[in-house]
């Protein structure tokens, strides 16, 4: 059992850490499982805006994030992953605080994702983070299950946390 003073470190991914964070997403259901390959180019191509944490030198969790490509206000999160050993250290609102303190996430005023309507644990982390911010959550059908996923997937929500004034809290929300 980890205890709750155990060291927990945050850092960018390198393209060595992408199998690892394939295994961890394997074990993280309801996570859609990509390739090996997709988790190794988010570690190469897109480390500046992923966050791979740590603790005690294990892999307890990930965020595969990106500045929109036509909008440079606006960080999407893709995935994120923790580990059932680092789970009630609020470690993915943690992560996700880590990544709106880094330069590269300079210009973002607003943190969207897409979740489906039945992923309990991801609507409580970014409503809880939104709380934290005290920031406006909203969301909308963006992907649907039938136009977009010809009925073999649900209904993905576009989830948007404006955060354009609520910038020199973001500390607070870990």
């Amino acid at each position: 059992m980890t205890k709750q003073n155990d060291t927990m470190t945050f850092r960018k991914p390198t393209a060595e850490d992408g199998g690892a964070i394939w295994e961890l997403i394997q074990k993280c259901k309801p996570l859609d499982e990509n390739s090996m390959y997709c988790n190794l180019i988010q570690c190469d191509h897109f480390a500046d805006t992923c966050v791979l944490a740590e603790l005690d030198g294990k892999l307890a969790g990930w965020i595969s994030a990106y500045v929109l490509p036509n909008d440079s206000e606006a960080l999407f999160v893709w995935q994120v992953a923790v580990d059932s050993s680092a789970r009630g250290r609020g470690l993915g609102r943690r992560m996700l605080a880590h990544l709106l303190e880094r330069e590269e996430c300079s210009a973002v005023q607003r943190m969207q994702t897409t979740i489906t309507k039945d992923n309990d644990a991801s609507w409580a982390l970014f409503n809880s983070f939104a709380d934290r911010m005290d920031a406006d959550l909203s969301h909308e059908a963006h992907f649907k299950k039938e136009e977009h996923f010809n009925g073999a997937h649900a209904t993905e929500h576009m989830v948007t946390i404006d955060l354009a004034e609520e910038a020199p809290v973001i500390a607070s929300a870990a």
